[in-house]
């Protein structure tokens, strides 16, 4: 990465300048700090510009602008190579607004490169593997969403309407089941279970809008375009 790059070159000037001015292990010291404050300056102002992007992206994208939101987050990439962290969190966010366009062979390398914190992505990249028959490809997606989204109803019910079509009740109910230990408050999430639990169906309904953009099955009318708009959750 460049800013590491830059911040070790200004390490070994310092250990140069006290080195020949004092000795090499007097060096050492000055050149650490010199690191460090070179990096953190650095990779503050990337972060800088990485939030700009984010906000006039999220602006975007309330106004359900979404190929601009797009276009946006991709005008941040070549910040990628300057500062770790900064690719997959882009690559997170544009995943997301392509598999929200249904332009899904598109969104799923930047949904796999994307940041394993962004649980939304994770948990579109599992919903992505599930219509592509990867079951256990969609297990890892969705432990590695549930495990950063543990607070996210959403994401453990999705876990589970995927493997309930299945066939995989019994896994579905201890999905579920870890999602109402982690959000016991969370009463969709009981309702839920409780429907396993009696061989009914699970109430997807309950998650509407967002659980139409996973794109698993359609929308009723108030949530289709030309009704009700899907709207876009950031992460």
């Amino acid at each position: 990465m460049i800013n590491l790059g830059i911040s070790l070159l200004v390490a070994l000037v310092v250990f140069g300048i006290f080195a020949v001015a004092f000795s090499a292990l007097a060096a050492i010291a000055p050149a650490l700090i010199a690191f460090l404050a070179a990096y953190v300056i650095l990779a503050q102002k990337a972060m800088r510009q990485l939030n700009r992007i984010a906000e006039q992206a999220q602006k975007e994208m309330m106004a359900q602008k979404l190929d601009r939101a797009l276009e946006t987050f991709r005008s941040g990439l070549p910040l990628a190579k300057k500062q770790f962290l900064v690719g997959p969190i882009l690559h997170a966010n544009i995943g997301t607004l392509l598999y929200v366009k249904r332009d899904f062979e598109a969104a799923r390398p930047h949904l796999e490169q994307g940041f394993s914190r962004n649980y939304l992505a994770k948990a579109m990249l599992g919903a992505y593997l599930f219509k592509k028959g990867d079951v256990e490809g969609m297990k890892k997606a969705f432990e590695l969403a549930v495990k950063h989204g543990k607070k996210d109803g959403l994401t453990w019910a999705v876990y589970a309407y995927c493997l309930e079509k299945l066939g995989k009740r019994e896994e579905a109910m201890a999905v579920l089941s870890r999602g109402v230990e982690a959000n016991p408050t969370d009463e969709r999430l009981k309702s839920n279970l409780q429907a396993l639990q009696n061989n009914k169906k699970l109430k997807m309904r309950l998650f509407a809008p967002q659980f139409y953009q996973f794109h698993l099955e359609p929308p009723p009318p108030e949530f289709a375009p030309g009704g009700r708009r899907v709207i876009y959750q950031r992460r």
